[in-house]
């Protein structure tokens, strides 16, 4: 049952139970033996009115409040005393008959003087009904407008900063925002590359949070896509995609206005290494929430990513040579390379390559000292779920592990080749249980 819903069933909820007050107030002023007045009566639908709502916002909000206000029951006023003399016993039939008919003459006048109370007491009730039922309507209604904010239409729109591009997804200023940041090489915003992937799992990701009132920006890497004016895409290092995250974060900040809070970080693979990096600095991010992020130094992992395909094992040696190279912080000469690896070592990345090469994202996210979310797929052919086990090691860290998932965020077969099918198909959806994990992480740092 979806939140409007709830609202509005609350909302009938309580204006039945008005109705029923209002109903026996009424019955209560039409009678003979009792008269509230009709301030009475209006100012108990008010407060019960107020009650009502009162509650219903407590419930909206979480807050697990009770109230019980006991009611003493009004006594019911006397009647009026028929006031009939008492006429001693005399011999005088003649002053019994005057008496009597005085007597007489002050009962028809009690009489008329009530017929008339009741009236007024009609009228009074009639009157108390109305006001609450106005009541109602203005309660009703206030209810009504907050089920409706659950159905604002977000907006998406083309953002940047400088010449850096990217898309946010937002409904409302005040719901928590997630900047998303691209895995290795030219990965573009939707999660997309000219290498084979079109997937499209940061787009779909977007979709699907904005439903869960998340807003998100996701961005073109600098040098790449829309962003390309921004500069030289391998004239890059840690430190500066770490300066750009710094400078989306002032942008989400100025565009959603004063008092718009702090901003989640998203990394996906070799972007849960950059944000950890940028988020150091900063005491305006909520939280970090690492998808598919190495737990070892890139060296380490790329050379556990040659070795589980069989098809590698004759370039091996030369590609763990070129890798060590690296790692001491030398260039390599591709000139004599196997052709096959010199996409992966190009002169023109070796300089961020070393840059990079050697950092522990263990510890880069120690130092981050941020509320963390790592989510690892059992099935990634790129990342482990050993490597998502040692980010967990690092305080204030919670993983979870999602079946089925792979490293382009999609339900993927066990098979390799299957796996790597859903990389280039953005009909398949998300994997299960994605993205209730970042919402519940979200909500409860926001």
């Amino acid at each position: 049952m979806t939140m409007p819903m709830i609202v509005m069933l609350l909302a009938a909820a309580a204006a039945t139970l008005l109705l029923l007050l209002i109903v026996v107030a009424v019955a209560q002023s039409l009678n003979k033996t009792g008269t509230p007045t009709a301030a009475e009566v209006t100012a108990k639908a008010a407060a019960d009115v107020a009650a009502k709502v009162t509650a219903h916002m407590s419930a909206l909000t979480g807050a697990a409040t009770t109230s019980a206000t006991a009611h003493k029951p009004n006594r019911t006023p006397k009647s009026a005393r028929t006031m009939i003399a008492a006429a001693p016993v005399s011999r005088h039939a003649t002053h019994k008959h005057v008496s009597n008919k005085m007597a007489s003459a002050k009962s028809a006048a009690t009489s008329a003087e009530d017929k008339q109370k009741q009236t007024k007491n009609s009228f009074a009730g009639f009157a108390a009904m109305g006001g609450a039922i106005a009541l109602i309507g203005g309660a009703i209604s206030f209810v009504a407008d907050i089920a409706d904010d659950g159905k604002i239409a977000p907006e998406i729109k083309e953002v940047q900063v400088g010449a850096l591009h990217g898309t946010m997804v937002n409904a409302r200023n005040s719901d928590p925002i997630v900047l998303i940041v691209p895995g290795s090489g030219p990965t573009d915003r939707d999660g997309n590359n000219p290498m084979g992937v079109n997937a499209s799992p940061y787009r779909m990701l977007a979709d699907e949070l904005i439903e869960e009132r998340i807003a998100t920006v996701r961005i073109d890497k600098r040098g790449m896509f829309a962003s390309r004016d921004a500069g030289d895409p391998n004239a890059v290092s840690p430190d500066i995609y770490a300066e750009d995250i710094h400078a989306w974060i002032d942008a989400i900040k100025a565009e959603r206005g004063e008092g718009s809070g702090c901003v989640f970080l998203m990394g996906h693979s070799e972007g849960a290494l950059m944000v950890s990096r940028a988020a150091a600095a900063r005491d305006d991010v909520c939280g970090l929430i690492l998808v598919a992020g190495m737990g070892r130094p890139m060296g380490q992992v790329i050379r556990e990513q040659l070795i589980a395909n069989p098809a590698n094992a004759p370039i091996l040696d030369e590609a763990f040579a070129a890798l060590a190279e690296l790692e001491a912080g030398r260039h390599v000469d591709v000139t004599n390379m196997t052709p096959a690896l010199v996409p992966l070592f190009a002169p023109a990345a070796q300089d961020y390559l070393i840059s990079v090469i050697n950092l522990d994202p263990v510890e880069v996210l120690r130092a981050a000292d941020k509320e963390t979310l790592i989510v690892q797929g059992d099935r990634d052919l790129q990342v482990s779920v050993a490597d998502a086990r040692l980010l967990d090691s690092v305080r204030n860290t919670e993983l979870r592990i999602i079946d089925g998932m792979n490293h382009v965020l999609k339900a993927a077969p066990a098979d390799r080749e299957g796996n790597y099918a859903t990389y280039a198909d953005p009909t398949l959806p998300l994997a299960k249980d994605l993205v209730r994990r970042i919402r519940r992480f979200v909500k409860d740092n926001d």
